[in-house]
């Protein structure tokens, strides 16, 4: 099978030809049918870090159709429909037990971390990483919501967001626009911020009350919030910018939330964040129930990450070179 595949940084994703995998007794195989193209996979191909060994079939995002089930799985079948979790937890230690499974101490793997992952035809993960799919989720929707939908989930959720409070989301791109829509869905006043013209459209027709340049972040929270400041601000780009950017918004008993990174550092003021009793909260990745929960909200039509464009896996650098240009808005979908 065609496999889009790491072999080292600052390097083109080669398109290799590999083994079918076979699925151990607990495993399923499933056919991939759209794969979406995270800023993860620039990390590894820009150098930021590696994958755990290489080569390594790089995409953390499928959805697909179940193609054969290994010999101690029940529940599923061939020709099921399903989103794939990718964190590949071990099920037994304290965090899954707490149903943490991004936390897990002793996972198989992550897909494209540590497990060969969706840029191929096909893949195989342990059953109980599956999520049933509904008719009402398209392939192509429903491969997004795998790290974008439920990573905006998860943040929202970590931070605790309440109808009312004034939401800040810096950075508009896959995940930054579905946690505009989630935001917007819990009932909050949500204000996005970005450089792209058309990034800041989209966050409006995604739910934004107002989107906005960098340079008029802070009178767009000022005016919203009547002068309190931001209850939740949302921190997807993880560079001194936006990081500084973020700490000055933020109101009383605000909540940053760190779900971007780069090797840039965050730097804080103790005094002023203790007298206003701000929180920093790291948010990474999802849990499984918070995948359930985001292909649930697909299918009631409440949350649907953009898909800009699809393309067949053949043009996977060309993706990630759009990707890393800046000229996506939304995400890529990749067709295996």
């Amino acid at each position: 099978m065609l496999a889009a595949r790491f072999h080292g940084a600052h390097q083109p994703l080669a398109l290799d030809d590999v083994p079918v995998p076979e699925p151990a007794p607990d495993e399923v195989r499933v056919r991939v049918h759209a794969a979406g193209v995270c800023g993860t996979e620039l990390h590894f191909t820009d150098g930021l870090y590696e994958p755990a060994r290489t080569p390594m079939t790089l995409g953390h995002e499928a959805a697909g159709v179940v193609d054969a089930v290994g010999s101690a799985v029940t529940g599923w079948a061939p020709g099921d429909r399903v989103a794939v979790y990718y964190y590949l937890f071990c099920g037994s230690c304290r965090w899954c037990l707490r149903g943490r499974q991004n936390l897990c101490l002793t996972p198989r793997g992550v897909l494209a971390f540590a497990a060969d992952g969706a840029f191929a035809e096909q893949l195989v993960v342990p059953a109980h990483c599956l999520v049933r799919l509904p008719e009402e989720v398209s392939f192509d929707a429903a491969a997004p919501l795998c790290c974008a939908g439920t990573t905006a989930v998860h943040a929202l959720t970590e931070a605790d967001v309440e109808p009312g409070e004034v939401v800040v989301v810096l950075g508009s791109g896959g995940v930054g626009l579905a946690v505009v829509q989630d935001a917007h869905r819990r009932g909050a006043t949500v204000i996005a911020v970005s450089r792209d013209a058309a990034r800041r459209e989209a966050a409006l027709r995604s739910g934004a009350t107002a989107a906005v340049a960098p340079a008029d972040a802070a009178a767009a929270v000022t005016r919203l919030s009547g002068g309190q400041g931001a209850d939740v601000v949302v921190e997807l780009a993880g560079v001194t910018a936006t990081l500084e950017l973020a700490t000055s918004v933020l109101g009383r008993r605000g909540r940053l939330v760190l779900v971007g990174y780069s090797a840039d550092s965050l730097t804080v003021s103790p005094l002023g964040m203790v007298v206003a009793e701000q929180r920093v909260i790291a948010s990474v990745g999802n849990t499984l129930a918070e995948l359930e929960t985001a292909v649930s909200l697909a299918a009631s039509g409440q949350l649907t990450p953009p898909v800009a464009a699809t393309m067949p896996l053949s043009q996977v650098n060309d993706a990630l070179d759009r990707l890393r240009a800046g000229e996506v808005t939304g995400r890529l979908v990749l067709h295996p």
